[in-house]
């Protein structure tokens, strides 16, 4: 393993320490599933949302398979991008691995510890219609870098 894959890891391990340590203060500390919404500052909202779904709540269902369906399925991309991570070499693919293994594994523990996703950041006054939350956004951002990587960052060794 080389010293961008352990920066995945590390990056990845943040990740996972910031959602769920901002969880625990929004369902254990705030107390928001009580209050259900609290305007925060300009377009923030904080609503409490139970997300069943994949990421900003697509695909969503009640049936009791799907919490473990999309547990596993997490949890295998997590493995799969660690696997990855051992070979990364470039700093925008590490950052990219490390954002989306750690969101994964975020929203994994809340299907496992919780039956669903906490979601709690709310812009809709922005015109955003999703409910979403810290992994969320992880894997939102860790995607676009990795879409990024792929289609535009510049290679060693190809024509200018």
């Amino acid at each position: 393993m080389n010293r961008l894959g352990l920066f995945a890891y590390a990056l990845a391990t943040s990740v996972v320490a910031l959602d769920q340590a901002v969880k625990f203060w929004i369902l254990e500390i705030f107390r928001l599933p009580e209050r259900a919404s609290a305007p925060v500052l300009g377009p923030l909202t904080l609503s409490m949302v139970w997300n069943r779904g994949v990421s900003f709540g697509m695909l969503t269902s009640d049936a009791p398979w799907t919490r473990w369906a999309l547990t596993a399925f997490s949890l295998l991309a997590a493995g799969a991008l660690a696997v990855w991570a051992w070979r990364i070499e470039r700093v925008l693919l590490a950052i990219a691995v490390g954002l989306i293994m750690g969101g994964a594994v975020g929203n994994a523990i809340d299907r496992i510890r919780l039956g669903a996703v906490a979601d709690f950041l709310d812009f809709k006054q922005l015109f955003f219609p999703w409910v979403f939350n810290v992994a969320d956004s992880a894997i939102t951002i860790g995607a676009a870098l990795l879409l990024w990587d792929v289609f535009m960052a510049p290679r060693k060794g190809a024509p200018a």
